[in-house]
């Protein structure tokens, strides 16, 4: 994806092109362009709270999935909603632990209500995510690239949720930094980053599949004889997400079903795309009235396929980037359940970014600079109305 680089003595890459302004460290710079990307974007949707009369922290704080956080947060597990209706009895054990347990800990030395000790998490989470994003893009493709693949996650459409009290800002750090630890060969980061990202939510497994994916091609590689550090990283990867499923399990008398039984009364289960599918064709079909964000949800499903091809067409790309966003992509379009919430659960699925990041670290900054902008744009319109008017779970 890039010429020949020059090795930096941090481990990073600069590619042949110009990278970050001389002086200002990459990953200083990276967070300054997340920080304003994404500050925009918290603007803008204050900004429409106000005009609605509406709580700023309360919309980004307590909107949807956030409300069950901060319950688990206060109070524990146990709460179950029921909608006969639909036939949905909605568990509060389908939400992994982490996230409520570092609630609960800023609540406890911020002042404010637990909803702004949520939103600390995700937005300290959120930059922390895009240094390790700015790291693997630097160390694959350059300094420059590396900044402006922060710059495009940034600018997503769905980019609000890691403003938001959700888990996904807090998934993508330790993804980031995991994947990072596995290019510069520290397995026992990247095990431990992949338990912790197990015990986030349920895609944290992506992260804990790419760890044990690249110690299994190393103990090949390697003819068996590789290091003890590689065999145990490859093993305890899966701890987290294992662990919290089991737990789950036991408590409801079924030790492997029963955390799949808590998603499946939402309306979660694994059905290899056909209901995407079903969603898909009824919002193309024209028939009836179709939210907004179901369409853009069509258009960016398709886009991330488009990217997923790119990416797997690159054959610079090491294999624990591809098994990681390999299966991140398997479980958000062979899942069913809430369609529109697809592709927030991409966001952490940042190296899909990577060719349109090294294609602009080849075209003129100016370019760059306007792609980014439109992106952010769209973004700004977007993330309000999604929170604010479309009537759809984000």
């Amino acid at each position: 994806m890039a010429t020949e680089p020059e090795t930096l003595a941090d481990g990073e890459r600069t590619g042949t092109r110009s990278g970050p302004r001389a002086g200002i460290p990459g990953a200083v710079l990276a967070l300054g362009v997340y920080a304003a990307v994404r500050g925009a974007g918290v603007l803008a949707v204050a900004v429409a709270a106000w005009w609605t009369g509406r709580s700023p922290v309360r919309v980004l704080g307590e909107s949807w999935d956030s409300v069950w956080y901060l319950r688990v947060a206060e109070y524990g597990y146990g709460r179950t909603q029921i909608y006969p209706g639909i036939g949905s009895v909605q568990s509060d054990s389908a939400f992994f632990p982490l996230y409520p347990a570092l609630i609960r800990c800023a609540a406890a030395v911020l002042p404010g209500s637990p909803a702004v000790a949520a939103l600390a998490v995700a937005w300290i989470a959120a930059g922390a995510a895009a240094v390790g994003v700015h790291r693997v893009g630097a160390h694959l493709l350059g300094a420059r690239a590396g900044v402006l693949l922060v710059a495009l996650w940034a600018s997503l459409p769905h980019a609000l949720m890691l403003t938001l009290a959700y888990t996904e800002a807090l998934l993508a750090a330790f993804a980031a930094w995991a994947l990072y630890a596995l290019l510069r060969g520290r397995w026992g980061w990247a095990a431990g980053l992949a338990v912790l990202a197990g015990l986030t939510r349920p895609t944290g497994i992506a992260v804990a599949a790419a760890v044990t994916a690249a110690a299994a091609y190393e103990i090949w590689r390697r003819r068996g004889r590789a290091p003890a550090a590689v065999w145990a990283a490859g093993l305890a990867a899966p701890a987290g997400w294992a662990s919290y499923v089991l737990l789950v399990g036991v408590r409801r008398g079924d030790p492997l079903g029963g955390y799949f039984a808590v998603q499946s009364g939402w309306g979660s289960r694994f059905d290899f795309g056909a209901g995407a599918l079903r969603s898909a064709r009824h919002a193309l079909s024209g028939i009836g009235q179709v939210e907004l964000a179901t369409t853009v949800t069509v258009v960016l499903l398709t886009a991330a396929l488009v990217l997923a091809g790119l990416l797997a067409a690159d054959r610079g790309i090491p294999l624990p980037l591809l098994v990681y966003t390999g299966v991140l992509l398997a479980m958000t379009y062979g899942g069913a359940g809430f369609f529109e919430s697809k592709p927030r659960f991409l966001m952490p699925a940042f190296p899909l970014l990577l060719p349109a990041a090294a294609l602009m670290a080849k075209a003129r900054p100016r370019t760059a600079v306007v792609v980014t902008g439109v992106l952010a744009g769209l973004s700004y319109g977007y993330g309000p109305y999604l929170l604010l008017a479309s009537g759809v779970a984000p």
